[in-house]
């Protein structure tokens, strides 16, 4: 199937249809023309397919495309490696089932209470999206029930074999019933997604969509470094090279850490993100990144893993990933729909060889640039913005609109100070431009928003 076709071309029900012409979907990526008619048909299927390539809308629309809204329990469960992108999974399929009416999609993740879950289960809901620990542990307790379970998704499975979830999938899969469709979607295939495969006991129709090109909008260059002056040059090419939104890879959690305090000793606001941090905190630093008001994101690929980022205009690889594969994901993380974005690489001696076999996969020049010198203004890398956190969210039916509002009567503050609002079920986050930050505070701390007055703080 060609991947222009376009979605009328499928026997979608006339809800999805309706909203995806409101969502302006019109022509199918290539992993959606693929998969479709053999997901929508029931078929098992198997897809190999790049982040960013719009899987996600693939595998909700064959698990919304059943789902009858007058039954009353778990249709689809669809397993994730990290709480972002199960939350990002969330927030997409409930955007396509807007016009299917009363249609519960829960989110079941660790590092938050299980109480509140506990609660939204017992009226169960249509489809539950999660990671394989929360979910196992919530059916182990029997407060998560699968009996009339249809459809099972694994989104990224490879990396939820990285993350050490093998034992909590093989668990799991003693809880689903038979039969069911089974759809699994993961960037690469390693042993571990073939064992995986191979206990599902059921033939797969599999699809290879990865895409091992990189966008012709991404610049894509290499430095040569000294591994005694690795970190001078890291602050040197974001000094020169960096753009608001920068991400930079790190190979370990150590070097990720480490990065990230050595970049903050020369002014540059940057926060690291690892696989050893709580939830909250991950929370809180992929929504200061993404509403700009931290310039520099360090990271591990596992703990990258989900990120959906429009904006980032640099990805910096501190190191060269051991997997030239790995190196695609990281600098499609630039780029996004279209944009121009640029990937820079610091290549020492011993990763010469790295190099090489990442070029020889994406059959493209990296081009080589000698590494700028220091003494560049660090200034121009400083947010333009601060985030403030308000102790309500969805679950005090507060929204975005509710915070604008708050925040501009009485003309205390212009709209276009305000950045972007993050809801989350009990926390909001708002982007406020630095002038204005302390101003904004006291509105919020200060007005009801909806009758209620509720705390609001900068985070730091």
């Amino acid at each position: 199937m060609s991947a222009t076709k376009g979605f009328h071309s499928l026997p979608l029900r006339v809800e999805l249809l309706n909203r995806l012409k409101t969502m302006k979907f019109d022509v199918m990526t290539p992993v959606q023309a693929e998969t479709l008619p053999a997901m929508l048909q029931g078929q098992d299927v198997l897809a190999q397919a790049n982040t960013g390539s719009g899987k996600t809308a693939a595998y909700g629309l064959a698990c919304l495309q059943p789902l009858n809204p007058k039954l009353f329990h778990v249709q689809s469960l669809i397993l994730c490696p990290t709480r972002e992108l199960a939350e990002q999974v969330t927030q997409s399929l409930r955007n396509l089932a807007r016009e299917i009416g009363n249609t519960k999609i829960l989110t079941i993740c660790g590092g938050v209470p299980l109480g509140p879950q506990i609660a939204s289960l017992e009226h169960s809901a249509h489809v539950v999206v999660g990671t394989p620990g929360r979910v196992l542990k919530h059916l182990q307790k029997k407060t998560l029930h699968l009996s009339g379970l249809d459809i099972l998704v694994f989104d990224e499975a490879d990396r939820m074999l990285d993350m050490g979830f093998e034992d909590e999938i093989n668990a799991i899969l003693g809880f689903v019933p038979k039969p069911r469709q089974t759809l699994l979607f993961s960037a690469t295939f390693p042993e571990g997604v073939k064992a995986i495969k191979k206990k599902l006991g059921t033939d797969m129709v599999r699809f290879d969509v990865t895409d091992s090109s990189v966008p012709q909008e991404i610049e894509q260059l290499w430095c040569a470094v000294d591994e005694s002056d690795r970190h001078q040059a890291l602050v040197n090419v974001i000094a020169n090279y960096g753009g608001s939104l920068n991400l930079v890879f790190c190979n370990t959690k150590i070097d990720c850490a480490e990065v990230a305090k050595m970049l903050s000793s020369h002014n540059i606001s940057v926060a690291a993100l690892h696989g050893d941090m709580e939830q909250k905190e991950r929370n809180t630093t992929i929504v200061r990144f993404s509403n700009g008001s931290i310039s520099v994101l360090v990271a591990t690929d596992v703990a990258a893993r989900g990120l959906d980022i429009e904006d980032v205009e640099t990805v910096v690889n501190f190191s060269l990933p051991y997997q030239p594969e790995v190196y695609v994901h990281r600098v499609g993380r630039t780029g996004r729909k279209g944009k121009s974005g640029r990937a820079i690489s610091l290549v020492g001696d011993r990763e010469k060889s790295r190099l090489l076999e990442v070029q020889d996969l994406i059959d493209d020049r990296i081009s080589y640039c000698h590494l700028p010198e220091s003494g560049h203004e660090m200034t121009k890398r400083a947010p333009v913005y601060s985030t403030i956190e308000i102790n309500g969210g969805r679950r005090h039916k507060l929204r975005p609109g509710d915070i604008l509002g708050a925040l501009t009567a009485e003309n205390s503050i212009k709209g276009d100070s305000v950045g972007k609002i993050d809801l989350m079920d009990q926390t909001t986050y708002v982007a406020i431009e630095q002038p204005k930050v302390r101003i904004a505070l006291e509105c919020l701390n200060n007005r009801k928003i909806k009758g209620k007055v509720f705390r609001a703080r900068i985070i730091r």
